[in-house]
Order: C-alpha cells, then sequence, then structure tokens
C-alpha cells in the first residue's frame, strides 16, 4: 500500500471513528451502563500486535466474565460469555469502542485484525508476509470471507492479499459487506 493510500486512509479513518463516537454516543452509553450493571466492568482492554508489532491497548465493551483467560476468542469455552455479551458479539456491539482505537491512530476501520502477544503461529505467518506493515482493523477481508485466527496461515494469506489490492474502493466495499453480515446475522 502506497504512503497516499495509506494517508487517504487515515484521513477517513479520522473522520469516520470521530463521527461514529459522536453519533452512536448514546448507544455507547446505553451499553455501558447495561455492561456495568452485568460485569461491574463494562470495557474490555487488552495488549494486541499492531503496526510494526507495537503493542497496543485495544478497546472493546465486555463480553466475557472478568477472571477469563487473555487467548483467542475461539479457544475460549462458550460458558465464559455472559448473557449480554452473547448479544453484543453476534451483534457486533462489542466492536465500538474500538472506534477509539481508530480515533488515536492505533487502529484503521479496515485492516487485518489485531492479534494477541500469546499468538506466535499467526504472528510469525504476518510476519513473514508483511502483514504488519498495516495497521490493524475492525474488519477487512478475512472477516468478510469468514476467516478467523484458527487458521493462521490462510488468515495471513487473506490478510496479505487484502493490503496488495486496497483501493479507496476497498476501503468502503469491506465496510459496507461487513454492514450487510451484520443484518443478515441478525436476520
Amino acid at each position: 500500500m502506497t504512503i497516499y493510500k495509506k494517508n487517504i486512509i487515515r484521513v477517513f479513518d479520522f473522520l469516520f471513528s470521530f463521527l461514529g463516537l459522536i453519533v452512536l454516543f448514546p448507544i455507547l452509553i446505553l451499553l455501558f451502563i447495561i455492561g456495568f450493571f452485568e460485569s461491574g466492568s463494562p470495557l474490555f482492554r487488552q495488549k494486541r500486535i499492531g503496526y510494526n508489532q507495537k503493542i497496543f491497548i485495544l478497546i472493546k465493551f465486555r463480553s466475557m466474565k472478568k477472571n477469563s483467560k487473555s487467548v483467542a476468542s475461539h479457544l475460549i469455552d462458550n460458558s465464559a460469555i455472559t448473557p449480554f455479551g452473547y448479544l453484543l458479539r453476534k451483534t457486533k456491539l462489542d466492536e465500538i469502542p474500538q472506534l477509539f482505537n481508530v480515533f488515536l491512530g492505533d487502529m484503521s476501520i479496515v485492516g487485518p485484525r489485531p492479534c494477541l502477544p500469546n499468538q506466535k503461529k499467526l504472528i510469525a505467518e504476518r510476519k513473514k508476509r508483511g502483514v504488519f506493515k498495516v495497521k490493524p482493523g475492525i474488519t477487512g477481508l478475512a472477516q468478510i470471507s469468514n476467516i478467523d485466527m484458527k487458521t493462521p496461515t490462510l488468515l495471513a494469506k487473506k490478510d496479505l492479499e487484502m493490503i496488495e489490492k486496497m483501493s479507496i474502493l476497498d476501503y468502503f466495499n469491506y465496510i459496507y459487506s461487513t454492514f450487510l453480515l451484520i443484518l443478515k446475522k441478525k436476520l
């Protein structure tokens, strides 16, 4: 991805995250309050690997019990997910606080999903392909292709495919496709 594309995408990321936080503020407050009553700690902060393998703190709404292990979601037993957390995950509302990460510049709206420091295989696969040369994102080609962190090699390959072909039109297409997928899952 060229520096020009990265700069244009950063402008869109900044604008969309800023507007998203303003428009979604009432929903953020409501989900925060509900989460507070369920767990006493509605926000979940976790170390993730970002741009150039720099560690940053990802912010999400808590969907699992407080003392759950800090591992990839597919490695957690479903009993660790709270009732409200199940709703948050199904609707992807747990992802809304990541707009703060985008606003601050740690993430992009579109990019490879940020991995945990303990996901050694995925880190190695992404490093080998140069995936860490772009900011991680909330959504991307792997997410709309239903590829997750259970298959690290396939995921890294799909991440690289997205990075190599990324255009401004693709950026908007991935966002649009993500919304369509969320709507289909809710119906």
